[in-house]
Formats: structure tokens, C-alpha cells, sequence
């Protein structure tokens, strides 16, 4: 496995900057992830509060704010859970390399939700990663100093 992590550079190396960029991405992940999780997100109904503020000024389609209103504000300890897991997901995958197209859909469908129901001061940041999700995902960013390289060269297929 430690030849192959080595081989990725040799053979894919052009994804070498979008590797780095893939690492970046997982590291700020991870670092809003803990402090999330150290913080009173999971404590406080934060998200509720920022889904009530927001949503009606939204550009969110009519059922995404039915659905928000009618569940994700009433289950906020959920809400916080799954989008404090994903967050995780997305930061040990993106930083280790393995699996990195199918979690890059969970990070578009995270930016996407975290568009809809976050004020207009994030709205430009949410749509850069969504951007960079996206590239990842059409890349196979994994494949270069990732672990996505070995079961590429193994097991072809779209999820490597």
C-alpha cells in the first residue's frame, strides 16, 4: 500500500495541486468539525435559530422551506448531529484520500443545505466549496497522495 501511496505522485501527479487543495479543504473541515463539537452546537438549538432567522429571506425552493420548517427545526439535535458527522466525514476523507467522490456528493449536499438555511454573509463561501466539491468529485481527487490510488489500480470503478 505504501508503494502505491508513492506510485500515485509517479503516475497521477498532475492532480498534485488539487491534492493539496483537497487537503486544505479537509483540514478546515476538521477544524470547524472540533469546534463545533467542543463549542454548544450540539447543546444549544444554534441551528434552529439560524434556520428561523433565515429561512423566509432564503432562495431555497417552497418544499425546502416546508421541510426545514416543519422538521429540521423541530429536530434540531439531529440537524446538529448530521451535519456535524458529515462535516467529519468529509475532513478524514478528504485528508486521508479514500472515498473521496462519494463523500464529495455528502459535501455538495452539505454546502447545498448550508446555502439554503445560513444568512447572506456566507452565501459566497458555501457556493466556492460547493465549487471545489464538485471539481473533487469530477477529478477523483483521492487518487493522488490518497489511499484512493491503491483500490483505483485494484478494483477500477466511478467511486475510485
Amino acid at each position: 500500500m505504501f508503494i502505491s501511496f508513492f506510485e500515485s505522485v509517479k503516475y497521477v501527479g498532475h492532480l498534485l495541486p488539487i491534492s493539496f487543495l483537497r487537503i486544505f479543504l479537509g483540514y478546515y473541515y476538521l477544524e470547524q468539525a472540533l469546534q463545533k463539537f467542543r463549542g454548544d452546537f450540539l447543546t444549544r438549538p444554534r441551528v434552529a435559530d439560524q434556520i428561523a432567522e433565515w429561512l423566509p429571506a432564503s432562495h431555497a425552493p417552497n418544499w425546502f422551506k416546508i421541510f426545514a420548517s416543519s422538521q429540521m427545526i423541530p429536530n434540531w439535535q439531529t440537524v446538529a448531529f448530521i451535519i456535524l458527522g458529515i462535516e467529519f466525514a468529509v475532513a478524514i476523507s478528504y485528508i486521508i484520500g479514500y472515498v473521496v467522490r462519494p463523500v464529495a456528493l455528502l459535501g455538495v449536499l452539505l454546502c447545498v443545505t448550508m446555502l439554503f438555511i445560513s444568512g447572506p454573509g456566507h452565501e459566497d463561501l458555501y457556493k466556492t466549496f460547493l465549487a471545489i466539491h464538485l471539481i473533487l468529485a469530477w477529478v477523483g481527487a483521492g487518487r493522488c497522495l490518497g489511499l484512493d490510488y491503491y483500490f483505483f489500480k485494484r478494483r477500477r470503478g466511478i467511486w475510485w
